[in-house]
């Protein structure tokens, strides 16, 4: 395993000066941050990891009174335990990213890694994902990084309870990426005041400042780049999802996420030009859209808001649901926060402004503790495509030498790269 070349970089910011860990002599291939998020790490730079692992499948149920609607009639949540045989070892809990499963790619590389250096672990699916917002969402409007944290708390508690005769915990870690990597953060800081699990140490990866700002830019990526304009949305979509039909044919169920990005662009070219990345940030944005119109869709399917279903409409599983997905598709992160979240959590909150609220989904909101908790880090990207210009300093001057900032990597496009992953272990493991 090569070697870093760490260094403490003197940073004069508004703040002051602050040191973070930058990464030198970094040999991560891909330069372009667009193709690094959709391509990832190809297979001769990533990491080797045993192909089997002692990972189960397993479920709980967080309200048993709760009454499931036809469509997704189970109360049982799925999650995976990765668990050291008959050995006692620290227990780290990972979240997935956004619209993520427990089983998504990302999460089943990071159970083999984390296995291999000795750890049990626990994968849990993100407040975004249908399953979590059906069954362990308190609210089920996801979005709002506070509730959704406190939503997995929750079932964290609910997991240990469950498997804590049968796996010997010495010690509790957290970790996620993307939005599972700030809502860690929000986790940790609930579990200061709890102090269930007194988390040893936590480590965000590529996690956004904002998740307004973040999805915003999601949403534009998309809008701006469509083929022939906003107006041909519809051709662009069908297009992709022809193309997502003829590559998943043989499929049950496909994370967006993960692996619905690299498999349509594959046969991409590999030196595109300024046209053809245009088409690679738009179909990033598709992507994103889709997860959130999945979102969006369960979730008013859960609430019976009437903002996509007809209201009272009920839905079964031999029902079409093309129709209110396409509907769904048409709706931007944005609109869902204007039209259904803002409104939803100002009725709860009296004098509640947009701008408050978009501050609660931050880690602007937190970064007092952030500034002081030691236990905390973050890896993330120099050219990470979810952050607005100088949203990298937000964790320089934030974290100082617990921020380690790679060069590129785009947005999670690294995360198996084999030094990335040799840091992750070594962070844990020291």
């Amino acid at each position: 395993m090569k070697r870093y070349v760490i260094s403490s970089l003197a940073l004069l910011l508004l703040s002051g000066v602050s040191l973070a860990s930058s990464v030198y002599d970094y040999e991560y291939p891909i330069k372009n941050p667009l193709l690094a998020t959709v391509i990832g790490t190809p297979i001769e730079f990533q990491a080797v990891l045993p192909k089997k692992i002692r990972r189960s499948v397993k479920s709980v149920v967080v309200f048993p009174d709760r009454v499931q609607p036809p469509f997704t009639p189970s109360k049982k949540m799925p999650f995976t335990l990765v668990s050291q045989k008959k050995k006692a070892a620290p227990l780290i809990f990972n979240i997935a990213g956004t619209g993520a499963s427990h089983a998504s790619p990302k999460m089943q590389m990071m159970e083999k890694a984390l296995y291999q250096a000795g750890f049990h672990v626990v994968s849990l699916p993100s407040p975004t994902y249908f399953s979590f917002i059906m069954r362990a969402s308190t609210q089920q409007v996801p979005g709002h990084i506070v509730q959704d944290s406190a939503d997995l708390y929750r079932v964290m508690e609910l997991i240990y309870e469950q498997i804590r005769d049968k796996v010997e915990v010495t010690e509790f870690y957290l970790t996620g990426y993307s939005l599972g990597g700030a809502q860690a953060a929000f986790v940790a800081k609930l579990d200061e005041e709890r102090k269930l699990f007194n988390f040893k140490k936590v480590l965000m990866i590529n996690p956004p400042v904002s998740l307004f700002n973040s999805v915003s830019i999601l949403d534009k990526m998309l809008e701006d780049n469509i083929p022939g304009g906003p107006e041909n949305f519809d051709a662009f979509f069908n297009d992709i999802m022809n193309r997502f039909s003829e590559t998943y044919s043989h499929l049950d169920h496909v994370n967006f996420n993960d692996d619905f990005l690299y498999n349509i662009y594959k046969e991409g070219p590999q030196n595109p030009t300024e046209e053809e990345l245009a088409r690679v940030a738009a179909l990033i944005g598709l992507s994103f859209r889709i997860s959130s119109s999945n979102m969006i869709f369960m979730s008013d399917l859960a609430t019976n808001d009437g903002y996509i279903l007809p209201k009272n409409h009920v839905l079964t599983t031999t029902q079409t649901t093309t129709g209110y997905f396409k509907v769904a598709a048409r709706i931007s992160f944005t609109d869902y926060f204007n039209e259904r979240f803002y409104p939803y959590f100002s009725a709860q909150e009296r004098g509640l402004t947009r701008d408050e609220l978009e501050n609660e989904l931050s880690l602007t909101s937190i970064a007092d503790y952030l500034t002081t908790a030691d236990k905390i880090s973050v890896v993330h990207n120099e050219d990470d495509i979810i952050l607005q210009p100088g949203e990298i300093d937000f964790f320089r001057t934030t974290f100082q030498s617990r921020a380690h900032i790679y060069p590129h990597g785009g947005h999670c496009g690294n995360m198996s790269y084999k030094d990335n992953v040799s840091y992750m272990i070594n962070y844990f493991a020291n």
